[in-house]
């Protein structure tokens, strides 16, 4: 009965990271099944060498395909490891050889997010987990159609890192597979905020926001390095009827949510503004407005967003009058 129990949560946390193993598969043999890395490449090969330990502990395993070598191990308790992303890809300050292990989070770090607003249910949807060693960290696990593409590590003091090679994706992309309209926030722990106030549909951007919005026009696409994020995605966007777009209230965050608008199209983006937190400062993000205000006035924030063009044009109003007040 243990062996069986042992060998169901191995399947469902298999299934997470898009291995399909049924209960055909018997602890003790090898079984050949698609990567879902790769696919098995053109020809569509059984590539991924699955082994599950008689113990049921653990399986491990690793796709033979030269172009991929995706390779890792998977615990019963929850713990995941794994050996890079790919053959070329390498962990910071790691070689490809050694294998970054996630488990589970700690009391310590679900007690960070418990006092951040975020429940465990949230965290646990969204496989948020952290990095096995004597750094408490954070991983958030980037995924596309329930396969792990990538993560981004943070420390409780906000320092930040990522794998290096790790295409860039937008975190929380599987969330708006069947959306008709979308929120973009600017960080993993905004997209779990507003999931908090009921909102799945949310996507965060990868990385930080520019300084300023540029003055030159929209490179092409392939040399649009900054955003390459957004075109890596298109697909997705591209039939969203709506996108709101929820960034910081910072200057970087208004400069992001004009790039994001330049390239999304105007006239289907809203812009959020946050609630003022006293007679001339806005709440920065979604999680600042989560904490202070609670998930109704966050929910009701995103559900009073303007449609763009007019939110710039009363932001600047609101800001001048503040100004000659003060």
């Amino acid at each position: 009965m243990l062996h069986r129990c042992r060998r169901q949560v191995l399947r469902e946390k298999m299934d997470l990271i898009g291995i399909v193993c049924d209960e055909h598969c018997i602890p003790g043999k090898y079984y050949c099944l698609f990567c879902p890395k790769c696919k098995g490449g053109r020809l569509m090969e059984r590539s991924l060498s699955l082994h599950v330990i008689p113990t049921g502990d653990f399986a491990m395993w690793r796709c033979f395909r030269f172009e991929c070598g995706w390779a890792g191990r998977i615990f019963a308790d929850g713990r995941l490891a794994f050996n890079g992303f790919s053959k070329t890809e390498k962990m910071v300050g790691r070689s490809s050889k050694e294998s970054l292990v996630l488990e589970p989070l700690c009391d310590e770090l679900i007690s960070y997010f418990s006092m951040r607003m975020i429940s465990q249910e949230t965290l646990e949807r969204n496989v948020v987990m952290q990095v096995v060693g004597r750094q408490v960290a954070i991983a958030f696990t980037y995924r596309q159609n329930g396969q792990l593409v990538g993560c981004k590590y943070r420390t409780m003091d906000k320092r930040f890192w990522q794998e290096k090679g790790t295409a860039k994706f937008l975190y929380g992309i599987d969330d708006i597979n069947d959306a008709d309209e979308l929120i973009i926030v600017e960080g993993e722990m905004d997209k779990l905020s507003v999931e908090e106030a009921g909102f799945l549909n949310c996507i965060s951007v990868p990385g930080g926001a520019p300084s300023k919005v540029s003055t030159d026009t929209i490179p092409p696409i392939e040399k649009d390095s900054a955003y390459q994020y957004l075109w890596g995605c298109k697909d997705y966007l591209d039939k969203v009827s709506r996108i709101i777009l929820a960034t910081d209230s910072d200057v970087p965050g208004q400069a992001l949510a004009e790039e994001l608008a330049r390239r999304l199209g105007k006239h289907r983006c809203w812009r959020v503004d946050w609630p003022y937190k006293d007679g001339f400062n806005r709440f920065k993000d979604a999680n600042e407005v989560l904490v202070h205000l609670g998930p109704d006035a966050l929910k009701n924030a995103i559900q009073d967003a303007k449609f763009y063009q007019l939110s710039i044009s009363i932001s600047i109003q609101k800001e001048e009058g503040l100004f000659q007040e003060h």
